[in-house]
């Protein structure tokens, strides 16, 4: 017992022990040991406490200098700030925190870097293709610089690595570099320089000790490859053109230039693009051209040398060595001198005729104008030219033709579908006729040709025509006519050589196909409503009229248009209907007979001479219905065994010497195929007196009389239960009894 109690007090005081250990005084900072900051940015440290209710603060260096920044109590913190962290705070900074006569201090290291900026790329030239160039690569306000590492590379290939592992005699921000030199080539075109720069400190974020810095390369050639193509030629005649092109490789694109050699060796710049355009040169434009490309790197350059030629003297006439001219037209002619300075000329026909027209000659032109153009031009003109003792002559022969107008088209009249029809195209005012075609066409196809051949040829304007007959159909409808004419001179150019005039063919059809279609149905029911509609192929599209044929057969008209309605109709409607449809081609018609059936009515049974007859009289039970179309009729006696179906003669049932037993009720059923009617009467037969009244028999009289009427009306009921509601109208039977 004693041991155990030891137990417990001894767990006793070790609790106790570690209670006052938790509520002791403590610091504590933050960060805890060590904080890396970039040189010019701001950072803070965090001294607090525990276990104190009013602590002191003091703030010092490992090395006792200055603190180089802020402090700022906060109740159980204190917070040193640095901004702008600088080389003065590279240190190890100790927090004392004073509670009463208990003392704690806490170290933090703080560590400095300098790596604000990408690197840098620089070139000591343009690059151009074989010369060497050297490329160096910077990163500067770095520090420290012997955890600098720096790669330099051309596309994927690298060029250099350098590491700057020397110490550094004093804190301060350097500049580092990495140079390379290489000569560019052609494979080098786009691609691109990078430089990548390292600064392994680990305590910072990876994406902070890494910077990249990227150059396209721009390789240049110089130019090279300079030629010339000169067109039409590097000899020239006086007063012709020359067009020089120049082309140069190299990049960037050379810039292109062209200058002449002066006499005294010296260029002299004329175009400052690839193409040079000299026109009406003359002697003193021949020499030595220089073509010159140029870029930032070189220049290359061609020499081609032109040689002008005096110019021979030459005569011209215009339009041409022969001329199309048409009647009532103007044509000018003109004759030119080339290589003379003061040409005289001269006009006349070749068979000396009046030339018709006046002459106006100016400098080295004269022209001779015929206006208008009539059958004493067609001739040959000749322009003769004197230039000093020089003499030239030159011919022109005028050809004279009319085409003035489109051929005409003329039907002999309307189209209609399977009637013969004549069509002519004429062409008027035509001169030669003799060179005039004209085709007849019907869409592609050929319908007639005619050549004028045979035509005599006249000094004076034509008509040239062609006709054809043809059996139109549906089928031309939309179908165009073509009537081509072609004036056939292949010796000369004019415009037009060919004419054409159309007309789209409008075949009339006469109508046809008519058809009548009726709605609901061409037996109605008294009262009910009627559609007629008709329809008919044609065209143009036949005109459509209904018209009610009458008794004597003439047509009453009734409406134009495809759709007859008769509403409410009655029994007077019914009757022939004819619906005609006409156009310019001709007229159809279609019938359709129109029936209008009206219910069974007006039904009667009654008994002659009346319902109550005396034993052995003569009694008619007759039954007659007045209606449209005729019906059936059945006449019965009801009985309690069953009804009887009397033989009537148009619905008349006579009984002779009526009995007693002929007494009860008799039933009148009119059917027709639009519905039925019933009807029912009482027969009473007295008997004749007699000696003895029975009353018995007056009962059995009295219960029959009652029950039979009773039976009847239940047979009623039940037969129009069975009823199905419409039959078809047929000839009426004749009554059956």
């Amino acid at each position: 017992m004693p041991g155990k109690m030891a137990v417990i007090f001894g767990v006793s005081n070790i609790l106790w022990m570690v209670l006052a250990a938790s509520q002791a005084f403590k610091i504590e900072i933050v960060p805890e040991s060590q904080i890396v900051a970039q040189i010019n940015a701001s950072i803070s440290l965090t001294c607090k406490t525990t276990g104190c209710e009013a602590p002191s603060f003091s703030w010092r260096t490992q090395i006792d200098s200055p603190l180089n920044g802020q402090v700022r109590p906060e109740g159980s913190m204190s917070v040193l700030t640095m901004d702008p962290v600088s080389f003065g705070n590279e240190h190890s900074y100790l927090c004392t925190a004073t509670c009463g006569a208990r003392k704690e201090e806490k170290a933090v290291e703080v560590l400095i870097y300098s790596f604000p900026r990408d690197p840098e790329i620089q070139l000591s030239g343009p690059l151009e293709v074989g010369k060497p160039v050297t490329a160096t690569c910077l990163v500067r306000d770095v520090y420290p610089f012997e955890r600098l590492e720096m790669d330099l590379l051309k596309g994927d290939h690298l060029l250099k690595n350098q590491e700057f592992l020397e110490p550094a005699e004093t804190k301060s921000l350097e500049t580092k570099g990495v140079e390379v030199t290489f000569t560019p080539t052609d494979e080098d075109i786009g691609k691109a320089l990078v430089c990548r720069a390292q600064l392994h400190i680990n305590e910072i974020d990876a994406e902070l000790r890494k910077r990249v810095a990227t150059k396209i390369l721009q390789v240049h050639i110089s130019p090279r490859n300079t030629a010339v193509s000169v067109s039409p030629s590097t000899r020239l005649q006086e007063g012709g053109s020359v067009t020089m092109t120049c082309s140069s490789e190299g990049l960037p694109a050379p810039q292109l230039t062209w200058s002449k050699v002066s006499d005294s060796g010296q260029p002299q710049l004329l175009s400052g693009n690839g193409t040079l355009t000299l026109i009406a040169m003359r002697v003193e434009d021949s020499g030595v051209y220089v073509c010159e490309g140029v870029n930032p790197v070189g220049r290359d350059r061609k020499e081609v040398e032109l040689i002008v030629q005096e110019k021979p003297f030459t005569v011209e006439i215009s339009p041409g060595p022969q001329v199309a001219a048409g009647i009532g037209d103007s044509v000018v002619l003109t004759c030119g001198a080339k290589g003379c300075e003061a040409p005289s000329f001269s006009w006349r026909t070749q068979i000396d005729s009046p030339l018709n027209g006046p002459v106006r000659s100016a400098g080295a032109t004269s022209q001779l104008t015929l206006s208008p153009v009539s059958f004493e031009h067609e001739r040959s003109y000749l322009c003769t030219v004197t230039c000093g003792r020089r003499k030239q002559e030159k011919r022109i022969k005028v050809d004279l033709y009319s085409f003035p107008r489109d051929p005409e088209i003329e039907m002999s009249g309307a189209l209609v579908d399977g009637e013969p029809a004549t069509v002519r195209c004429k062409v008027p005012e035509v001169y030669p006729l003799d060179r005039l075609r004209i085709q007849l066409l019907k869409g592609e196809r050929l319908m007639e040709s005619r050549n004028f051949l045979e035509a005599v040829e006249k000094d004076s304007l034509e008509t040239g025509s062609v006709e054809t007959t043809f059996i139109p159909t549906a089928d031309d409808t939309g179908k165009v006519l073509v009537c081509r004419a072609e004036l056939q001179i292949d010796e000369v150019e004019f415009e037009p050589k060919q004419r054409q005039s159309t007309q789209t063919l409008h075949v009339q059809i006469a109508p046809r196909n008519i058809t009548v279609s009726v709605s609901p149905s061409p037996t109605l029911e008294e009262g009910q409503s009627v559609n007629m509609t008709c329809s008919s192929d044609g065209l143009p599209a036949p005109r459509i009229q209904w018209s009610r044929q009458l008794r004597d057969g003439s047509l009453q008209f009734l409406a134009e248009n495809t759709t007859l309605t008769l509403t409410s109709t009655r029994r007077g409607d019914s009757g022939i209907y004819v619906c005609e449809g006409s156009n310019q081609a001709g007229t159809s018609r279609k019938e359709v007979e129109l029936i209008v059936q009206v219910t069974p009515q007006d039904m009667q049974l009654r008994a002659s001479p009346s319902e109550r007859v005396q034993e052995g009289d003569t009694v008619t039970i007759y039954c007659t219905c007045g209606n449209h179309p005729k019906t059936w009729i059945i006449l019965k006696k009801k009985a309690e065994t069953g009804d009887t179906v009397l033989q009537s003669v148009e619905g008349a049932y006579v009984i002779h010497k009526a009995q007693l037993e002929d007494a009860g009720v008799y039933e009148c059923e009119s059917k027709s195929e639009l519905g039925w009617q019933f009807r029912s009467i009482t027969l009473d037969v007295k008997g004749r007196e007699r000696d003895y009244f029975s009353p018995g028999f007056l009962m059995l009289y009295c219960a029959s009389s009652l029950l039979i009427p009773a039976i009847g009306t239940i047979l009623y009921f039940a037969r129009r239960a069975n009823m199905k509601g419409s039959y078809s109208l047929v000839d009426a039977q004749k009554s059956k009894v």
